[in-house]
């Protein structure tokens, strides 16, 4: 894309002349493509949340390999989103985007050509590798979008995360329901495919750059201490939360993840900046995120499985996979409906205040649902409203990690940033199915998850909400945040400034 070439790297945010009309043409277009791109990756999310119960006769193994098809993918995903965000940070976010799309298209195609268990973990991991696609089009829309509309935009697009898989569920459901259930994933390579094109088309390649050598010391750390903290979670169910192997991959993560903390800050050009990452504004926004990750997650595990439960439990609704699919997909839409409405309290009182409002609404969607969870249309009122909770919360992250980064490592923040969220997702995973297979009853012979265990698992999830809004209520105020505020909505002493400041330039 030509540019006047300023020489500062974070200048292409801003220094365009307000005469020069060629970022607002390509705005919208980018946006939508970019949105697209993030809800096609995330779709991956909830791809074979459907066929959970079928996989291991599908796959001719055992429960516990099976979950190998869900969990390969979200270790993948986790590993990848910050050395994506690096990777575009060094070479080019554009590039990098395709780099990530294309593994969606290959990992689906692999998987779709195969009944093998073996092959489809490994397909699946390679899916994984496309969540890096979310905060590098975050980052894309830094450098490309005049300030009034990037706001707006990346509220869009952080909340593609959950719009994708809440989206997703349905679509999979039916699907999986009425025809092969290999159509699952040529239809996620056909979105993949489709993605590329637009991409291609749209989307321009980013002139800020980080010149840097690739920090391989700091992302095969990262890759190991990740894994052991996350395969733990993910199986410690199916090992025993005591055992000799889930103790030992916890104490393994925090000695891993420590020794790579103490190299990335003596490394020149570490993969993640620690010392940025230390900002008061960075941490406690990322800390968040795992709570809202995991609110967010306990809803996706909980009311399909209520919703397809037989009426005869006594509390069961009776529907089939397609319909608690469609009940359930009200909380996608509620999440893109509000990103707007994020974007503008973003910018009139600050995105501590936009993320304090949507955890607040979180909490108490789950409170609600201790005692709404009798009827369909209490589904529908609860998956909505924890929509608009989740599409405010994580509209404002990316507005309040990017407002305190230099653009020079927008990537790799909210590459970490949406490493936070998975991590809160898998920790859902694991605490809502440990107390789904504690809680339960005798039916006819087959165990079923109790009542119990469904207010148990929304009161688990309302205390994490309630972590989350203690952490955000830590956040700075009202001027700090202005600084994110004034650009996202390209008005104020700020708008025309690259946050962050030309300190760390």
């Amino acid at each position: 894309m030509p540019r006047s070439a300023p020489p500062r790297v974070a200048e292409p945010l801003s220094a365009t002349p307000s005469g020069t009309p060629l970022p607002r043409e390509v705005g919208g277009g980018l946006v939508a493509v970019l949105a697209f791109c993030g809800i096609a990756v995330s779709v991956m999310q909830t791809l074979v949340v459907p066929l959970v119960a079928e996989l291991p006769q599908l796959l001719h193994t055992t429960s516990s390999n099976a979950s190998w098809v869900v969990t390969a993918t979200l270790l993948a995903g986790a590993v990848s989103t910050p050395v994506m965000g690096r990777l575009g940070d060094m070479f080019g976010k554009r590039r990098m985007l395709m780099v990530a799309l294309a593994l969606m298209v290959i990992g689906s195609l692999t998987c779709a050509v195969t009944s093998d268990l073996v092959v489809m973990v490994i397909g699946r991991a390679i899916q994984g590798g496309a969540m890096g696609a979310i905060p590098l089009g975050i980052s894309v829309m830094r450098d490309e979008l005049p300030p009034h509309k990037l706001g707006s935009a990346m509220a869009l697009m952080s909340s593609s995360l959950g719009i994708g898989g809440a989206l997703g569920l349905p679509a999979a459901a039916f699907v999986a329901q009425h025809t092969n259930w290999h159509v699952l994933f040529y239809g996620a390579a056909g979105l993949g495919a489709i993605s590329i094109a637009l991409v291609l088309a749209v989307v321009p390649e980013s002139s800020v750059r980080t010149p840097s050598r690739f920090d391989a010391i700091g992302a095969l750390g990262l890759t190991a201490g990740l894994v052991c903290l996350l395969l733990p979670i993910t199986k410690g169910g199916d090992w025993g939360w005591t055992s000799g192997t889930t103790l030992g991959l916890f104490g393994a993560s925090i000695v891993i993840l420590l020794l790579w903390g103490v190299f990335e800050l003596r490394t020149a050009k570490p993969l993640v900046d620690l010392r940025t990452t230390a900002r008061r504004q960075v941490l406690l926004t990322n800390l968040t995120s795992i709570m809202v990750g995991f609110s967010f997650y306990a809803m996706s595990l909980i009311l399909p499985q209520l919703l397809q439960l037989p009426k005869a439990t006594g509390y069961g609704l009776g529907q089939s996979m397609v319909m608690a699919g469609l009940y359930f997909a009200p909380m996608g839409v509620s999440m893109m409906l509000v990103s707007p409405l994020s974007a503008r309290i973003n910018a009139a009182r600050g995105p501590k205040v936009s993320l304090v409002l949507g955890i607040l609404v979180i909490g108490a969607t789950y409170g609600a649902g201790l005692v709404m969870i009798d009827h369909i249309w209490q589904i529908v009122v609860l998956s909505t409203a924890l929509g608009v909770g989740i599409g405010i919360s994580y509209s404002a992250m990316p507005t309040l990690i990017v407002s305190a980064v230099p653009a020079s490592e927008t990537g790799a923040a909210n590459g970490l940033n949406t490493l936070m969220r998975s991590i809160g997702m898998s920790t859902s995973s694991a605490v809502v199915g440990v107390i789904l297979a504690h809680q339960t009853i005798d039916f006819g012979g087959v165990t079923l998850p109790g009542k119990d265990g469904f207010k148990v698992s929304f009161l688990v999830a309302c205390a994490a909400s309630v972590g989350g809004l203690l952490i955000a209520l830590c956040l700075p105020g009202r001027r700090g945040a202005e600084r994110g505020a004034g650009w996202t909505a390209g008005s104020g002493p700020d708008a025309t400034s690259a946050p962050g400041g030309d300190s760390r330039d």
